[in-house]
């Protein structure tokens, strides 16, 4: 197969022999590290334009930073699927190649590298080729990442498990000509459970459902148009029925592509680029027209839409461990042990076993908690975990009588707590840390809500169950529109100065299939006084729900104005300039005076 380089549209050569290995669905292609090789080299030797190279680079998974002459690697997790070895891959090249020492987990299911220097890119992303691992495609303007269900083929309520059809999909228009450099990037999501739709598949360009027609047949309900961003959309069902066997859900995303692709208004604001935007100017029904004439093209037969081989057929049971031959038992700790298992643990619909998602603050692991996770899913799970979408990992197929240990373990490498998905398991994007387009340091204030959230020690339930969400930006990669309680970063101007500050989304939902954007409030915080207003909100709600009511319901009822008074009086108030005020100044973890300082964002390159 001849390698993709920078100006090709690519292939579709691909190997028809794959790997099916959890975290091996993407084929390798040794020839695209040679290439990027000699064309980074180019680069820095001056012989390449640098919006060239940016192209090129960004197919292979590697993002510039706002911070110059180094790199992001996004290694790209299908389903957030990810190997025991790989894991330790990761640790590798974590310790040699990134600054930072950490690789961090994020909304897409992706594992993202920061603050590389691009010969080490080239290096970072061959190493981890090795492992099975793929960046190809994590960045640019192509398929991304390929979300799914954590919990896939595990829990009560499933339509069925679509992981294996996950695995065509992903394997189908990796390096497919069509995808290559559409006007801006497709977001996929997978799910099986409609009452939960733990993927969020409102919230993307494209995704399927799974749905089994009166004679058996399996299928998906396919939606189109989702996104958040400054315009969210909810995606409206493009089709409520397509087959999923003969591969007839590959044809229709296709061929939504192709016209997609076709679309060259589109490419003159690549901000607003989006599928969503397509549907939003011309409706879901002409978009249906569109495809069902697109259907009708010579492509088709050209096309080869069988999935037998691109199938990610893996049997996750046959490996499960067996019954431990001795295990250890709570005794001083027992009411530690249950909170952790209340809140982290759920019982597999086989019997037996369960599904363990561990808490990662900010979605940040070290090296040695990579190998020390790797060696647990070694010892204790059906052999690989996934990665979720609120930057947590689950492992799978964890026996009964191994839970106690496994929380041990967990312990020892400082990833023990409770509360995943809890109020205290915040979701930030990257922010000023590396974005291009942060605004304000989103990771800074999730340790400072954070460290609230402890100090306030909650123990009512109701509260626990607020999701907290935050952005640097608008552009909302810390899903902040779909959270309870959502930040995105702005700023306030005061004479010469700038307040690092931040606006809030109340009452979005994403949980029990469900799909809501949060109401906007009409004041911008201080970034230092966020932790304050999270505390002051959290308390109204307790004092003034009425039984058992949620977060979100009580936000409907009592309307944003409620939420607004509640910090117009001092919180929001205008900051003026002086010594006794100068930390107002500061954004969070920074010890420089803030400044918008915004780029271009490679996403819209």
């Amino acid at each position: 197969m001849e390698p993709t380089t920078a100006g090709r549209r690519g292939t579709l050569e691909n190997p028809e022999v794959y790997e099916n290995v959890p975290g091996k669905l993407i084929p390798i292609v040794a020839g695209e590290f040679d290439d990027f090789d000699n064309e980074a080299e180019q680069f820095l030797a001056g012989k390449t334009e640098e919006n060239d190279f940016i192209g090129f680079r960004l197919k292979q998974g590697v993002y510039g930073q706002r911070q110059p002459d180094v790199q992001m690697i996004r290694v790209k997790l299908p389903f957030g699927g990810i190997t025991p070895d790989q894991m330790d891959a990761c640790a590798e090249v974590i310790e040699k190649y990134v600054p930072l020492v950490k690789g961090h987990i994020t909304t897409r299911q992706n594992i993202q590298m920061h603050h590389v220097p691009l010969r080490d890119a080239a290096k970072l992303i061959r190493e981890l080729g090795d492992a099975g691992l793929s960046s190809r495609e994590g960045c640019g303007n192509t398929v991304r990442n390929v979300t799914g269900d954590p919990w896939a083929g595990l829990l009560e309520g499933e339509v069925f498990d679509p992981t294996p059809y996950v695995g065509a999909y992903v394997r189908y228009f990796v390096r497919h000509p069509t995808t290559q450099l559409m006007p801006r990037k497709v977001k996929t999501a997978f799910d099986g459970t409609p009452a939960e739709d733990r993927s969020i598949t409102g919230i993307h360009d494209i995704a399927y459902i799974s749905k089994v027609a009166e004679d058996g047949t399996r299928g998906f309900e396919v939606r189109v148009g989702g996104g958040t961003s400054i315009m969210p959309r909810i995606a409206p069902t493009l089709y409520d029925f397509v087959r999923a066997d003969d591969g007839e859900y590959l044809k229709i995303a296709e061929a939504v592509f192709r016209i997609f692709d076709r679309q060259d208004w589109l490419r003159v604001n690549r901000a607003r680029a989006r599928l969503k935007v397509f549907v939003d100017k011309f409706g879901i029904d002409e978009l249906r027209r569109l495809v069902d004439e697109e259907l009708q093209g010579d492509w088709v037969a050209e096309r080869d839409f069988s999935i037998d081989a691109k199938l990610f057929d893996y049997d996750e049971e046959a490996d499960a461990p067996a019954v431990p031959a001795s295990y250890g038992a709570p005794n001083g700790d027992l009411s530690e042990f249950e909170r952790w298992a209340e809140s982290n643990v759920q019982a597999q619909r086989q019997q037996g076993f369960n599904a363990v998602e561990i808490k990662v603050f900010r979605g940040d692991l070290t090296p040695d908690q990579f190998r020390g996770l790797g060696q647990v899913m070694r010892e204790y799970s059906g052999g690989f975990a996934r990665t979720t979408i609120g930057q947590n990992l689950v492992l799978r197929w964890v026996r009964d009588e191994a839970l106690y240990d496994v929380w041990n373990r967990l312990k020892d490498l400082g990833l023990g707590d409770p509360g995943a998905q809890e109020i205290t398991d915040n979701v930030s994007c990257p922010g000023t840390d590396s974005c291009k387009l942060g605004i304000t340091s989103s990771m800074g204030l999730n340790k400072a809500i954070n460290e609230r959230l402890l100090a306030m020690e909650i123990t009512d339930p109701l509260t626990r169950k607020v999701h907290i969400k935050n952005s640097g930006c608008p552009n909302g990669c810390g899903q902040h529109h779909i959270a309870d309680i959502g930040f995105y970063g702005a700023s306030i101007k005061v004479g010469e100065h700038t307040i690092p500050a931040y606006v809030a989304h109340i009452g979005g939902q994403y949980e029990e299939g469900v799909v809501a954007y949060g109401q906007r409030l009409k004041v911008r915080l201080p970034a230092k006084r966020v932790p304050e207003a999270v505390e002051r909100w959290l308390r109204m709600y307790e004092n003034e729900r009425e039984g058992d009511e949620l977060f979100r319901d009580y936000a409907a009822r009592v309307g944003t104005t409620r939420f607004e008074e509640e910090v117009k009086g001092d919180l929001a108030m205008p900051v003026e300039f002086g010594l006794d005020t100068m930390n107002m100044f500061l954004d969070w973890d920074r010890n420089q005076p803030f400044q918008v300082i915004r780029g271009e964002g490679e996403c819209a390159i």
